[in-house]
């Protein structure tokens, strides 16, 4: 662990993924697990010097051009708002929205370059960091180096925390709305069970009705009372009519 910290702390933090991996912080893992070291062209020949003292390995030259500070400039004018390097840009160092114009913050960009390549109208350019190009100094070079690596790490982090975060929002949702989503179900399979069993009920009723109902009719035949057949018949058929009613709204069993 210690060893990729030391690694990880000579790396530029440009973030740029040249060297086969999402970070620096992964290509210092890789490093110690004996990947090359030669494969960051932001760091330049200085940097593969520093990780051979640090690892033991040769200080072979770089698999890639060294690669001088640069800054990602928007053409704002033919910006059309699509927040396609908004979504790629490692450190969050583009301000935008859908359909309105973005820009860089030049003091946060790394110049990795991964703004460029999903740009549709490419509108954007690569230009020499203004504040490297300031500088006169070696120690003011120097300077300048451990100040964008400082600020790209951290920006770096932030957005891996943000993106972790977001993940973990969405999933919440979902878990949320399917817990929704099952107990409706649940309630309207419950409310359609109580439903079917009071039409079930009313059924029965109804049928308990029709059977004494006949046994009156049935009584009163055996008696030979006309008027006692005349009611019992009456309750025979509306006993019928609400069984019949019941049947309607009930699925055949």
């Amino acid at each position: 662990m210690a060893l990729i910290e030391a690694i990880d702390h000579e790396l530029p933090q440009t973030q740029c993924s040249k060297c086969g991996h999402s970070g620096c912080r992964p290509y210092a893992e890789a490093i110690v697990a004996g990947e090359p070291i030669n494969r960051c062209p932001p760091g330049s020949d200085a940097t593969v010097a520093r990780l051979a003292e640090l690892t033991g390995q040769p200080a072979l030259p770089l698999e890639q051009p060294a690669q001088s500070p640069l800054v990602a400039f928007v053409r704002e004018a033919e910006c059309i708002g699509c927040t396609k390097c908004i979504q790629a840009c490692p450190v969050d160092a583009i301000l935008g929205a859908a359909k309105r114009m973005h820009t860089v913050l030049a003091t946060e960009c790394t110049g990795c370059e991964l703004c460029v390549a999903p740009c549709p109208v490419d509108c954007i350019d690569l230009l020499p960091h203004p504040a490297w190009e300031a500088a006169r100094t070696g120690t003011e070079r120097q300077a300048y180096l451990a100040e964008r690596a400082r600020r790209g790490r951290e920006r770096f982090e932030a957005r891996n925390r943000r993106l972790a975060r977001q993940a973990r929002e969405k999933r919440l949702e979902r878990q949320r709305r399917l817990i929704r989503q099952t107990s409706r179900a649940s309630r309207g399979a419950s409310d359609n069970r109580l439903e079917q069993r009071q039409r079930q009920m009313a059924v029965n009723a109804a049928e308990q009705a029709l059977r004494r109902a006949r046994q009156q009719l049935a009584h009163a035949e055996r008696q030979g009372t006309v008027e006692a057949i005349a009611t019992a018949r009456n309750r025979v058929a509306q006993a019928s009519s609400l069984l019949d009613d019941a049947l309607d709204i009930i699925p055949s069993r």
